[in-house]
Formats: structure tokens, C-alpha cells, sequence
């Protein structure tokens, strides 16, 4: 059995001045990504590696939930960035075996396209939100449409 976490970057900001790849995270997604990853250690959600969009909000969200679950430094994957649908599903079908627990720290709408393809599930993703992912499955690369199973999904409250 294989499992993912799909995990949208956390709240950042969108004032003028910063391209988009080096957009930083605001203030609340920080603590936003914070607070999921102690939800995700509440329901002993912790995945065994985190591979993450090379962009600077994702990298972020990535490296506060890698530092709260104790995980080595995520991998950064190019391709993550600015993916579509297909390309991201051929990012997880490039995933390395060895790991049959894996979180991707990416971006929409292709991290919730991905979600729906792969689960059949429809589920807003807003900024910080989590999807696990079950798959029946040996390697990566037998995922495809369909063959997922969502088994948990939560993402921080918006009070800003």
C-alpha cells in the first residue's frame, strides 16, 4: 500500500513588489502551517519524506511541516512548480519505492485536480489544506484515475 499527503502551500501574500515564485507566506500562513501539521501529528499522520514546489511559499509550508513532524529537509521537485494536472501525476508516478508514505507540498488548482482524479473525491482546497490518499497499490507508478481512496482531509478555518 502506498499513501499521499497532497498538501496546498499555506496563505501568502499577493502584494505587488514579489514575483510570483518568490511570494512569501503571510504571517497567518505560517501559523496556519503550523497548525495543520500538529492536526496531521494528532491523527499520527506523518509522512516518511516531504518533496516540495521549489517556490518560496511552498518550500516554506513545506519546512514548518518537516520541523514539526521532525522530517528531514523536504526534496525540492521543479516540475511541481506551476504543474498541471498531467505533469503532477507524473511527478508521483516518478516517486522513488523505497517510500510508501510520501507528502507533496504543491500548488492549485493542480493539487486539487489531482485530488479529484486520483480519488474521485471533490474537495476545495484553499490555501494549508491536507488530503491523504490511500492507494492498493506496490509502486508509484501504478497510480492513475481512480485508483486512490481519500481517507482524510482537513485544512485551517479562513478568519482573515
Amino acid at each position: 500500500m502506498k499513501k499521499l499527503l497532497l498538501i496546498r502551500h499555506a496563505k501568502a501574500t499577493h502584494e505587488p513588489g514579489y514575483d510570483d515564485f518568490e511570494r512569501p507566506l503571510k504571517p497567518k500562513g505560517l501559523r496556519d502551517a503550523a497548525m495543520m501539521a500538529g492536526r496531521l501529528l494528532e491523527h499520527k499522520i506523518v509522512p516518511q519524506i516531504l518533496i516540495s514546489s521549489p517556490a518560496l511559499r511552498t518550500l516554506a509550508t513545506a519546512d514548518v511541516i518537516a520541523e514539526h513532524m521532525s522530517l528531514a529537509k523536504p526534496h525540492e521537485v521543479k516540475k511541481i512548480y506551476d504543474a498541471e494536472q498531467d505533469v503532477l501525476v507524473d511527478v508521483i508516478n516518478e516517486l522513488d519505492d523505497r517510500f510508501d508514505f510520501i507528502g507533496l507540498v504543491g500548488h492549485n488548482p493542480a493539487i486539487a485536480q489531482v485530488l479529484y482524479y486520483l480519488s474521485g473525491q471533490p474537495a476545495d482546497v484553499p490555501p494549508g489544506a491536507v488530503g491523504l490518499l490511500e492507494f492498493d497499490i506496490k509502486s508509484w507508478n501504478e497510480v492513475k484515475e481512480n485508483v486512490g481512496k481519500l481517507v482524510f482531509y482537513d485544512s485551517p478555518k479562513d478568519d482573515a
